[in-house]
């Protein structure tokens, strides 16, 4: 039985936004073109998956993204709308993996895996803290 039996594959959740200037890949300088970025549809996928853990994880314990494998299929211009949707696969220990995939209005746009790991978020914080000189 692992440490997390509580989460089970099948989780799914979603995620949404319109595309906006600020996630252009010109806006954030991975390109030259006014369409929504890569970057933009990491971060979409990411909350989805954050989304389908709501409420299923203990208190004091968050999860950090670790992997992503993402095919980025179709441009999407600024003002359109995109969603995303995670749905957990496996759980092995404190790793989580899921099934990515991403639209906009007209067609997909994306799709891959995303790892995650659980974590204690103070303990996480106060390591990260400690960088600092």
């Amino acid at each position: 039985m692992t440490e997390h039996a509580e989460l089970q594959p099948g989780l799914t959740g979603e995620a949404s936004a319109t595309v906006s200037e600020a996630q252009t890949a010109i806006a954030l300088g991975t390109g030259s073109v006014r369409v929504y970025s890569s970057a933009g549809l990491v971060a979409l996928l990411e909350a989805a998956a954050v989304a389908a853990l709501d409420g299923a994880l203990p208190p004091g314990k968050t999860t950090v993204g670790t992997r992503l494998d993402v095919r980025h299929t179709a441009a999407t211009p600024v003002g359109m709308a995109v969603r995303a949707r995670a749905t957990l696969q496996e759980v092995d220990g404190r790793r989580l993996v899921f099934a990515v995939e991403a639209w906009d209005a007209v067609e997909a746009i994306g799709a891959g895996t995303h790892e995650r790991f659980i974590v204690d978020a103070e303990r996480f914080e106060q390591r990260a803290a400690a960088k600092q000189p």
